[in-house]
């Protein structure tokens, strides 16, 4: 584990939830504060808008019409008690099993 997923209270391979918005996913990087353009920082309505000195993390996200990738600071999540899978077709490039809400790493050295 690195110091980064120590500081933060989600970590990688977790299932997460959106507090606001209808989405969740699978976290797969972890940034120690916020790491985007002002631009999408601006573009995240006032009422809602992070602070930047916080976890920020990357999901392979999903919500009822289709899959992406989303960028969410940590104080936007909850952690998913669904049990369900996440259904993004890139899940299992970089996961194995779900278990218990978190996703175990696929062994990424060569046999």
């Amino acid at each position: 584990m690195t110091s980064i997923e120590r500081n933060a209270k989600f970590h990688i391979g977790q299932v997460v939830k959106h507090r606001h918005y209808a989405f969740r996913g699978v976290i797969f990087d972890v940034d120690p504060t916020f790491n985007n353009t002002e631009e999408w920082w601006q573009s995240i309505p006032a009422n809602i808008r992070p602070s930047k000195d916080q976890p920020f993390y990357h999901l392979l996200a999903e919500n009822a019409e289709t899959t992406y990738v989303a960028y969410v600071s940590e104080q936007n999540l909850l952690a998913d008690d669904s049990g369900q899978p996440v259904r993004h077709p890139d899940v299992s490039k970089i996961f194995g099993e779900l278990q218990g809400g978190f996703y175990a790493r696929r062994d990424s050295r060569p046999n």
